[in-house]
């Protein structure tokens, strides 16, 4: 791979994360190759007062592929994953750098069962995008990917470089991912209230939320996360800040009635926990309310 545009790159999981990926790499001339579970002639990405058009097919069937990957981003949800395993072994070589788009902070552990050859990396994505009823996506603020420091992440890097993607290399990666973590777990509020951003404008939401991101706080300390204590006011601030609409994607999945990611998101502040043996009253009642929202039975 001596350039990016070289670099021969498949998203898997066109969603609103996988589009606007799609929509950087096909604006600097590195249009994609699109692989998901929904047929589409096209991908569109709204942002601001533009549009972006990144031309398909989306290819429904790994077994029709024959071409390998220098570079997959993974876009897929966390429980989506298993049921991407197949277009992980028709694209990857054993040198092929697989991009996690996901939530959470057991991003390796998920996707190695499935892409063993590959070098997989982990991202943490900043920025908030929203499917729309017709199928496109609209990018609500700057789109930001956080990446470790290390070899293979810098595949990924050089392939958005000049993109509308900003891409940070950090060296401590486990803080940052645990930062999005707990903006992720407290965002599950929403999925429970059937709510978007303007509640937290609410002084017991605010309280609530608050009480819950400083436990998760005191987890991810554990975990050898460096986040100080202005943290949870931050993310709190963030959400108080956005539009009053502004939805997330286990919000978006609850209206649809779809499984939750969250056990990715919620529970594995109980499970880390549980290991440190830090008490979690707040994740204790969160957790089982939102398994059963997703997972039933009722």
């Amino acid at each position: 791979m001596s350039t990016a545009t070289d670099t021969a790159i498949a998203i898997v999981g066109p969603g609103a994360i996988g589009t606007t990926v799609a929509a950087a790499l096909h604006e600097a001339g590195r249009t994609p190759l699109l692989c998901g579970r929904t047929h589409r002639d096209q991908l569109t990405l709204h942002d601001g007062d533009r549009s972006v058009v990144v031309p398909g097919p989306v290819h429904t069937d790994p077994g029709r592929i024959d071409r390998k990957m220098d570079l997959i981003f993974l876009a897929v949800k966390a429980t989506q994953t298993d049921s991407a395993s197949g277009w992980l072994a028709a694209l990857c070589r054993p040198d092929t750098v697989v991009c996690v788009l996901q939530n959470g902070v057991e991003q390796l552990e998920r996707v190695a069962m499935h892409a063993p050859p590959a070098r997989i990396i982990p991202a943490v994505v900043w920025f908030p995008a929203q499917a729309q009823a017709d199928g496109s996506v609209r990018l609500r603020g700057d789109a930001r990917l956080s990446l470790p420091d290390m070899p293979a992440a810098r595949v990924a890097a050089e392939a958005l470089r000049g993109t509308q993607c900003v891409v940070d290399i950090t060296e401590d990666f486990p803080s940052a991912a645990w930062r999005k973590l707990l903006q992720n777990a407290v965002a599950g509020i929403m999925a429970l209230t059937h709510r978007r951003a303007g509640m937290f404008a609410r002084p017991d939401i605010a309280q609530l939320s608050l009480a819950y991101l400083r436990e998760c706080l005191t987890v991810a300390r554990a975990e050898g996360a460096r986040l100080g204590d202005e943290v949870p006011q931050e993310i709190l601030a963030k959400f108080q800040a956005a539009a009053p609409d502004l939805s997330t994607s286990i919000l978006t999945d609850r209206e649809a009635d779809r499984q939750l990611e969250w056990d990715i998101r919620n529970g594995v502040v109980s499970r880390r926990a549980r290991v440190h043996g830090i008490p979690t009253p707040i994740s204790d009642i969160i957790v089982p309310l939102l398994a059963a929202a997703s997972d039933g039975p009722g």
